[in-house]
């Protein structure tokens, strides 16, 4: 147990008076401090009436009991600071203080019998076998980190499970071999390799092998502790080895991927390295596992979130909310975790409601240099792994070169992650065999690293000496299984270059069972999306009734009964309440949906009111929940981050495509913070990893005098992404259209990403409702036409968004009936067919875009790109290094001129 933690910066004089208050009276001190003077008299060392007299023997002795606890502590506190983890060369010099004559104890001392080393599991022992003992368990191949935890139990855990064994496993001779066995395929398919595509790039695993037997050993440990799937994450270091090793993908497909003989026209594809992988594997002990791979992109640690994201819906989804089912476990590279920003947001995600998935168990693959930078310009920190310290997250610093200590830390790890649903880190410390990539130098920039490396034993043939040793197993035992194993790999590589076989699509299982890619028939029209009367009727009566038991603040009540007038009375609705609509008929036929981001409760612009909040005790009631006992709302104020939000919510969607998954940004010029999602996953992951997300994004847009940063959502940005049907994105003036939009993204028997222009000033226009009767027939309405266009129309304004409402006031101050206002709801895929017949309807008129952007923004380039045949004419603000002007005054003007502009047949504008 954790006993002398308590006094390990207690003054000793401090420490006599609470002794002298314990005799008195034992039950007038601490629990803590009560066992602890127990613990003295029991041993025998105190036996005069006042022991702490200087004059009495028994004082020094006791003084020297309390010197050895601190040390003991201090050793639990900094021993990792001087464990023999790095495998290559000498580690960094720091101060530990565990010098004796730091707790006033001597040589002499050494040979003196301490009850102290009860803590330690040796009952009595002399000072130097307590020190000895503390060296092993904490200053040997293993270096933990783990009490600036918080967590009490998490501590006497560890040291329970630590040090009585020196946190050295007894493992058998079957398991040993084991390792041994794995250490050879992951160490001879890498060299394999070396030899046979030489100078293609594979990003190796070569010294930090080790870590192929410590997964398998998490995988089976975590099967026995509950876990039924596991969610991998990784960059591309090491990962060829993970997929054949580890996800069972055969050497035949790796070998295809070299060879470049499984090219498919359909998919665009991407580098061997980072393509993910889904398999079903039965344990040592019987226990079935998933285990899915996730891919990624070469922006390091981008990941992460999306897996945890992923972890988070099946645990909920799948599993009934229990979290031991499915373990996350998240492979960095030193440099990257301790450099890229995603991993402290996500890290300050991790506990929080509506995004924890019970832990992860974090690996860094520790090679000590980040591409070519050394590991000392790569952090100022003191390890890369210190984030750890966020989540008050213990860590294991492991020797790479001592398999039998990787595969013990990384199995603690899975133990604790399951016993306390918190982050563990395991920081396995080894070396990069070749530079960042197989054909580059590292002799550039890390000339004496990479003389030690070059000299260096691979970890099979050390392990196989300590097995050689032990008498575990013999040479010819040793070179029979690495000669076996070449073998095996030769004949593969023949099969591929003879037989050439082609990777089949695996995107349409489990969860994604019925359904299928996308079609240029599908973006033709809109499917039908009405719903049911009576339904619709269900779902307002539900978001405008309340519980008795709950006080509303006045304004809150107003907007209920608000939306009750609107709708019941006058059978119209807003925005919000069509968003509502739209989310209540979703649970009603069986789907969840989940909005996330900042702000998303209440909304950025106090639309939404999805969770009320009673006005004495500030609980909370979601009324669009009483629409279903199965199927629910699940609305989050995320913390303030867009990438790793983003990304989560990204993650989520892939694991749960029944289900709608709504990202929103508090306004969207923020959306670029995550625009490694956006460009990596969201626009691309079809058709690089046949990878399908239907997650919708939700980003405020308007020109409304806010400055440059509440403007825009950067409209352009994701247009310019827009290719081969791969995404919708849309800018909607009609609260029916947008209920109808909504309801397609889940109707829709495949799935693409939806990204939503939202409103901000539309919110509350008193000219943006619609008819309930719109929301129970129809579809959504790609492009509107104008109502009063006709053969007389001589001027068409066509324009998306907001600026419609300005357009249609200035026409009606006007009088303007010869100008139709054509709306393109839908900027991507284009409707052909809508704007083939509306040319024809108008094909005598003037046709003008129209835009509150920037010319060099928005949809202006858009247009010319997809409509070259079409004459425009330009109206809009000109090309703009800022987004928007920061005075609310000149805003106006520019406006009000480019709405005239508009009108104004004369002025042909800039083109």
């Amino acid at each position: 147990m954790d006993t002398y933690a308590y006094i390990s910066n207690t003054n000793p004089a401090h420490i006599e008076s609470m002794y002298a208050q314990y005799k008195h009276d034992p039950q007038s001190v601490d629990d803590t401090w009560r066992l602890f003077f127990e613990g003295f008299d029991f041993s025998g060392h105190v036996q005069a009436m006042d022991p702490f007299q200087s004059q009495n023997g028994g004082s020094v002795q006791s003084l020297k009991e309390i010197a050895v606890a601190k040390l003991i502590n201090a050793y639990r506190t900094r021993g990792h600071l001087i464990a023999k983890t790095n495998p290559i060369r000498a580690r960094r010099q720091h101060k530990a203080d565990l010098q004796l004559n730091y707790f006033n104890l001597s040589d002499s001392d050494r040979t003196t019998v301490f009850e102290a080393g009860r803590d330690v599991g040796l009952s009595s022992a002399t000072l130097a076998d307590i020190i000895a003992h503390l060296e092993a368990t904490y200053c040997t191949s293993i270096g933990v980190e783990f009490m600036h935890c918080q967590n009490e139990a998490l501590r006497e855990w560890m040291i329970a499970n630590m040090e009585p064994t020196k946190n050295r496993p007894s493992y058998s001779k079957e398991t040993q071999l084991n390792i041994l066995s794995l250490l050879n395929k992951a160490v001879n398919f890498e060299s394999f390799l070396q030899t046979k595509f030489v100078g293609k790039k594979r990003f190796s695993l070569e010294g930090l092998e080790s870590a192929i037997p410590a997964l398998d050993a998490a995988i089976q440990l975590g099967a026995d502790l509950g876990v039924r799937e596991c969610v991998l994450g990784m960059a591309h270091r090491g990962r060829l080895n993970v997929l054949v090793n580890v996800f069972q993908k055969t050497y035949e497909a790796v070998f295809s991927e070299f060879e470049e003989t499984n090219a498919d026209s359909q998919w665009s594809g991407d580098v061997k390295y980072h393509l993910g992988r889904s398999a079903d594997i039965v344990t040592a002990n019987g226990h079935n596992v998933h285990l899915s791979l996730v891919p990624n992109p070469s922006h390091l640690e981008a990941v992460n979130p999306v897996v945890t994201g992923i972890c988070y819906s099946k645990i909920h989804r799948m599993y009934g909310s229990d979290s031991n089912t499915v373990l996350p476990v998240l492979l960095h590279g030193d440099a990257a975790f301790a450099g890229q920003g995603v991993n402290y947001e996500l890290s300050n995600m991790s506990q929080l409601v509506g995004y924890t998935v019970g832990g992860a168990v974090h690996i860094v693959l520790n090679n000590q240099v980040g591409f070519t930078a050394n590991y000392k310009e790569c952090r100022s920190s003191m390890y890369s792994t210190d984030l750890a310290k966020v989540t008050e997250s213990p860590v294991f610093h492991v020797n790479a070169d001592d398999p039998i200590a990787v595969v013990h830390a990384l199995e603690q790890a899975v133990r604790i992650r399951q016993l306390f649903k918190i982050d563990v880190f395991v920081d396995i410390l080894g070396y990069r065999r070749y530079g960042h990539n197989e054909g580059d130098e590292p002799r550039f920039t890390q000339p004496l690293l990479y003389k030690a490396i070059e000299k260096h034993e691979d970890v099979y043939t050390i392990f196989k000496k300590t097995l050689l040793d032990t008498g575990v197993i013999t040479d010819a035992d040793s070179d029979a299984l690495v000669q076996s194993f070449r073998h095996v790999l030769q004949e593969k590589l023949d099969y591929t270059r003879d037989k050439k076989p082609k990777a089949e699509p695996d995107m349409f299982k489990r969860k994604w069972q019925g359904f299928r890619m996308a079609t240029p028939e599908d973006f033709v029209a809109s499917i039908d999306t009405g719903a049911d009367p009576a339904i619709l009727d269900r779902v307002a009566t539900a978001l405008v009734t309340v519980p008795d038991s709950l006080t509303l603040f006045k304004k809150t009540q107003k907007l209920i009964a608000a939306r009750s007038e609107m709708f019941f009375n006058h059978q119209q609705v807003d925005w919000g309440m069509a968003e509502q609509l739209a989310f209540g008929t979703l649970l009603a036929d069986g789907h969840h949906v989940r909005l996330s981001g900042q702000d998303c409760q209440r909304g950025t612009f106090s639309h939404r009111h999805s969770v009320l909040r009673d006005d004495g005790d500030e609980s909370t009631y979601v009324p669009v929940n009483a629409v279903s006992d199965t199927h629910k709302l699940e609305v989050l104020n995320s913390h303030l981050s867009e990438y790793c939000v983003m990304g989560f919510e990204y993650g989520v969607s892939l694991a749960s495509p029944q289900d709608l998954v709504i990202w929103e940004a508090q306004f969207g010029d923020f959306s670029n913070g995550a625009q490694i999602i956006i460009d990596q996953y969201l626009s691309s992951s079809e058709k690089k990893w046949q990878r399908l997300s239907g997650l919708t994004l939700l980003l405020p847009h308007g020109y409304e005098g806010q400055g440059p940063e509440h403007s825009s959502a950067r409209l352009e940005r994701y247009l310019q992404l827009c290719a081969e049907n791969n995404m919708y994105v849309v800018n909607i003036t009609s609260p029916a259209n947008f209920f109808h939009v909504l309801r397609r993204q889940i109707k829709n028997p495949f799935r693409i990403p939806l990204v939503v222009l939202s409103p901000k000033s539309l919110l509350r226009h008193p000219r943006v409702v619609s008819a309930v009767s719109e929301m129970t027939t129809g579809s959504f309405q790609e492009i509107l036409d104008d109502p009063l266009g006709n053969k007389k129309t001589t001027c068409v304004l066509c324009c998306s968004g907001k600026v419609y409402y300005d357009l249609l006031d200035k026409r009606d101050e006007l009088g303007k009936t010869d100008v139709a206002i054509v709306r393109f709801e839908q900027l991507y895929p284009l409707s052909e067919v809508t704007i083939k017949a509306l040319r024809t309807k108008y094909a005598r008129a003037e046709w003008v875009w129209v835009q509150e952007e920037p010319a060099n923004m928005g949809a202006w380039s858009h247009v010319l790109r997809h409509l070259p045949a079409v004459q425009w004419r330009y109206v809009g603000r000109p090309a703009s290094a800022s987004p928007a002007v920061g005075f609310s005054k000149v805003h106006e003007q520019q406006q009000l001129a480019l709405v005239a502009q508009a009108f104004d047949t004369l002025n042909k504008g800039v083109s």
